[in-house]
């Protein structure tokens, strides 16, 4: 994870504003282990993230929005400390996210179709065209059989 964010430190506000994961998320990756506790100041005692902590935040943040689970980012981040030794441990878990993410691809797009034949439908049924609101309603019909296997 190497995302650069630029010299010095930042504040819990600054490391949420540039990872886009709330404070409170920063707060429970941290309190859950999928970050390492965080350095704090040492009269504030707030946490003070430094650049390394950014970038590793920064890849958490992007793991995250793929959908991967809190156990998963957590194993994730430990097998990254490891290197080569866990690189087969990083690929089954990456794998395992991608053919997720295809999956959600393929849903969504029967749920599109399923949507782009109602709005067909109502708009046949808008120009009084009764056999082609027919047809279309028919096939949302058999669109919906995949859409209740696919839940």
């Amino acid at each position: 994870m190497t995302t650069e964010t630029g010299e010095g430190t930042h504040t819990i506000k600054e490391a949420a504003a540039l990872t886009g994961l709330p404070a409170s998320t920063l707060r429970y990756y941290e309190s859950v282990g999928v970050i390492a506790p965080v350095a704090r100041g040492e009269s504030s005692r707030h946490r003070v993230y430094t650049d390394a902590d950014m970038n590793l935040l920064i890849g958490v943040a992007c793991l995250a929005a793929t959908g991967m689970s809190v156990n998963d980012m957590r194993s994730y981040v430990e097998n990254g400390q490891l290197g080569r030794a866990a690189a087969e441990r990083q690929i089954a878990l990456l794998d395992e996210r991608a053919e997720r993410l295809a999956e959600e691809a393929r849903l969504i797009k029967v749920r599109r179709r399923y949507v782009d034949l109602k709005i067909a439908y109502w708009r046949a049924v808008a120009a009084g065209d009764d056999a082609e609101a027919e047809r279309l309603a028919e096939d949302a019909r058999s669109l919906v059989k995949r859409l209740r296997l696919v839940k």
